[in-house]
């Protein structure tokens, strides 16, 4: 180690041009997983609030909430337990009706005020509860929007007002903001017949498929990875975060190597001084282990600061056990690229590199 921190501090330009580019390769890595469970978490924060853990939808809906149409003859007169709740979702533009002109794409998410969602799992953070038809919950991030608590709104095209009463905590789905009103406006704002009770069934606890055998079943993941775009979209951030890894394999291992092939006739000298093999190959390793902890160090301060700066439109969630492993596995690997160096290493002959 003492011999890694006398070179690095001897050849400071060099190393500290490789820092640099892992600083910002990390800084990269840990801004793409932040904006990935940033929005992975606009896509599913209302179903996590809800304590989904089975979903029933109608099975021609191509495993799609907003399509499914649930009637009451595929219920098969089965009354729905304490642990279920009927929800019907729809997109809608919330259009204010006074003041500024506002509007602002939304899933509309009807619910039934007896069931558990409406009664225990939906979290204010201003304002209360809906207590008739014509009273919305809306996601806090309307706030921000310049919507109030009090305002009047319309749906979409319809002539009914309603009434923002309240703002609820993680309400977003299909990364949009959720409304949440009762089950008749749903069915008001989709056009169907009050034989139409819902677009799914959402229950807060496992259930078997034969509960209602004439509807699709889904576990919560699977009906999660079926959200629109869900699937793509988190395989498109782990890819580019998996290709920046192994950038930072190539640029640490063909660093070191450039380093280590100017710096043999020194290491032939140290070897013909007696100085052993393995505390030149420890000192490569140290240094590759010094390089990649400042680098992600650097990069970790650069996220800190790009997440306070951020401004609340752009989703970004630091998950610090993830961040952990993350840079584990970025120090692995900078261990790994010093291999190639290393080979060069034990391959040394003193006499002939003194005489080369």
């Amino acid at each position: 180690m003492f011999l890694a921190i006398k070179e690095i501090k001897h050849e400071r330009l060099r190393y500290s041009l490789i820092i640099a580019m892992i600083v910002m390769i990390s800084y990269l890595m840990f801004v793409l997983m932040g904006m990935m469970l940033g929005l992975a978490g606009e896509n599913k924060a209302a179903i996590t609030s809800w304590d989904t853990q089975t979903v029933y939808l109608n099975k021609n809906a191509n495993d799609n909430m907003s399509q499914s149409l649930i009637t009451r003859d595929q219920l098969a007169g089965k009354k729905l337990n304490s642990h279920e709740a009927l929800v019907g979702q729809s997109p809608v533009v919330i259009k204010k009706t006074s003041g500024k002109a506002l509007k602002q794409s939304a899933q509309f998410v009807g619910l039934d005020p007896h069931q558990y969602i409406a009664k225990d799992n939906i979290v204010l953070t201003a304002g209360r509860h809906a207590y008739n038809r014509h009273e919305l919950v809306v996601d806090q991030s309307l706030k921000a929007k310049g919507y109030q608590v009090g305002d009047q709104v319309k749906l979409n095209s319809t002539s009914t007002n309603y009434r923002i009463v309240g703002f609820a905590k993680d309400a977003q789905l299909n990364v949009a903001p959720v409304v949440y009103g009762h089950l008749a406006t749903w069915r008001q704002l989709r056009g169907v017949t009050p034989q139409v009770v819902a677009s799914g069934i959402i229950a807060n606890q496992s259930e078997k498929p034969g509960r209602f055998g004439k509807l699709g079943h889904y576990s919560v993941n699977q009906f999660i990875q079926k959200l629109p775009g869900y699937a793509a979209e988190n395989s498109t951030f782990i890819f580019m975060i998996g290709f920046l890894m192994v950038i930072s394999l190539i640029i640490i291992a063909v660093f070191l190597y450039i380093l280590t092939m100017q710096k043999m006739p020194n290491y032939a000298v140290l070897r013909a001084q007696g100085i052993p093999t393995r505390y030149l190959v420890a000192t490569t390793i140290h240094q590759a282990v010094l390089l990649m902890v400042s680098g992600i160090l650097g990069g970790l301060v650069l996220t800190l600061i790009t997440t306070w700066l951020m401004p609340m439109t752009v989703p970004l969630v630091l998950d610090w056990p993830l961040i952990v492993t993350m840079a584990i596995v970025l120090v692995l690997l900078g261990v790994v690229g010093a291999l190639l160096p290393v080979r060069m290493i034990l391959k040394i002959d003193p006499v002939r590199a003194l005489n080369g």
